[in-house]
């Protein structure tokens, strides 16, 4: 950790992100922040990335409120409930149970020929059966790190990439920075935010709390994006999930980010799935999707397609790569962003163990995006109210990362132990589900006037109706 970055205070990283959204400047005095590094074992500021982003979120919404005409408010988070949070998924139980496995069994890294490693990333069902193929080899784990010895690292992920799945090699930072998709990933901003439309300036009525009655269509699967929609549902958001009958989507995610929401189904493959989705589009006020660039313009859903069909739409898109750079269309994951983008090197490296890749404790690439989604999606509101415009805000895992990147390393961090269910039980809650009774992990960001709370349970997909309430 020579020549490591001083870390940077939770306060001065929230400021810097609100500032650069040109958010209300006197509503970062309403922040309270409580605990200190290290609280996951890592030797990056994990904690303070997960206290800043969800904080930084949570005074959004109270923004929102307040000019919505609620009083003003204070917004308090713990650091060791934020870093809970950020691992919401490895701490939910159902009827006392797991939910399901997180992994699966071939998933994770490999040694290649050439001594570099590669992340394979197959829990969906076709990325594993085209990783299998690619390499002519059984779903076994032995039989993959046999088939991968055959290969060199960076011209197993060239040619995975090129079949459309999902596999990275693992680099330093400085092999990172000098990738043309890295230096195009630290020249864009963390949330970037454009005008991409005119409408009239469209005032929210009042309400009785900070998103009461805004609209929210998710088009999100996984971490990052349904995380997104989950914390606009947890101040009073209408958020209706809308997943494919055809795609895979992982139980455990499913459950825990799906507290808040209606859940429907439609298939954009068909005609009748997309006009049904225009007509709710015409009626949503934020439009979240993590969908590779590209692929919703295909059926008529891109950022421009959507302010035409809705003027003063908010659309907040994510993005694994970036948004720019030759890797823009590439399938991605946290776990594998860590490997390509450095992480995984950084951390084996501060443990002593530089022989094999390290991940993060959590995937902080993917939470921490999740929460600047919901905090660019507010900005979005937030001008529209204030000047009008259709707005497009986007957010992409590498970017984020880099942004963990710059809030320094924590001496002695990985001395931290793993926290136990015990240490972290009064951030636990308990709710009825559409799959039985969960255990699950709290709000972090708790508002003085207006307190957080799903008030619609997760349920399996497809239990709604595609309507609006």
């Amino acid at each position: 950790m020579a020549n490591a970055p001083s870390p940077v205070s939770a306060s001065a990283a929230i400021a810097s992100i609100w500032r650069d959204l040109a958010l209300p400047d006197d509503a970062l005095s309403d922040v309270r922040l409580m605990g200190a590094e290290p609280v996951l074992p890592s030797s990056f500021a994990v904690g303070t990335a997960a206290q800043a982003s969800i904080a930084a979120s949570g005074l959004a919404a109270a923004a929102i409120g307040r000019m919505r005409g609620l009083d003003r408010q204070t917004v308090s988070v713990d650091m060791r409930h934020a870093a809970t949070e950020f691992h919401s998924e490895g701490w939910l139980l159902v009827d006392g149970k797991r939910a399901g496995e997180g992994w699966d069994k071939i998933a994770g890294t490999y040694q290649c020929r050439d001594g570099r490693w590669v992340r394979i990333h197959t829990n969906f069902p076709h990325h594993r059966a085209g990783v299998l193929q690619l390499l002519g080899c059984e779903y076994e784990r032995a039989a993959v790190g046999a088939a991968l010895s055959t290969w060199d690292a960076i011209a197993f992920e060239d040619a995975a990439a090129e079949a459309g799945l999902c596999v990275t090699a693992m680099r330093s930072f400085a092999e990172w920075d000098a990738h043309p998709q890295g230096r195009a990933v630290q020249a864009e901003p963390l949330i970037a935010i454009e005008q991409i439309g005119d409408a009239p300036p469209e005032a929210l009525a009042p309400a009785g709390r900070p998103l009461g009655g805004v609209r929210v269509l998710d088009l999100t699967r996984v971490i990052a994006g349904p995380v997104c929609g989950r914390t606009l549902a947890a101040h009073g958001a209408d958020v209706l999930l809308i997943t494919g009958p055809h795609l895979f989507n992982p139980l455990p995610l499913t459950i825990d980010s799906g507290r808040g929401k209606l859940s429907a189904q439609l298939d954009l493959r068909d005609a009748a799935g997309r006009d049904a989705l225009r007509g709710l589009l015409k009626g949503a006020d934020i439009f979240v999707q993590g969908y590779r660039p590209g692929a919703l313009a295909a059926r008529g859903f891109g950022p421009a397609q959507a302010a035409e069909l809705r003027p003063g739409i908010v659309c907040v898109s994510l993005a694994a790569y970036g948004h720019t750079g030759p890797w823009t269309r590439r399938r991605g994951f946290d776990s594998l962003n860590q490997t390509a983008t450095g992480f995984n090197a950084a951390e084996a490296e501060a443990a002593g163990e530089p022989s094999r890749p390290k991940p993060l404790p959590v995937q902080a690439l993917d939470h921490a995006s999740g929460y600047f989604l919901a905090l660019g999606a507010m900005a979005g509101l937030y001008r529209r109210a204030t000047i009008g415009g259709s707005w497009h805000v986007r957010v992409s895992l590498a970017r984020t990362g880099h942004w963990i990147r710059g809030l320094g390393r924590v001496e002695n961090g990985l001395a931290c132990g793993n926290p136990t269910r015990d240490d972290i039980g009064e951030f636990l809650e308990t709710s009825d589900s559409g799959f039985g009774e969960l255990t699950s992990v709290r709000h972090a960001a708790q508002l003085s006037k207006t307190p957080v709370r799903w008030e619609r349970r997760s349920v399996p997909p497809g239990t709604n109706r595609p309507e609006w309430p």
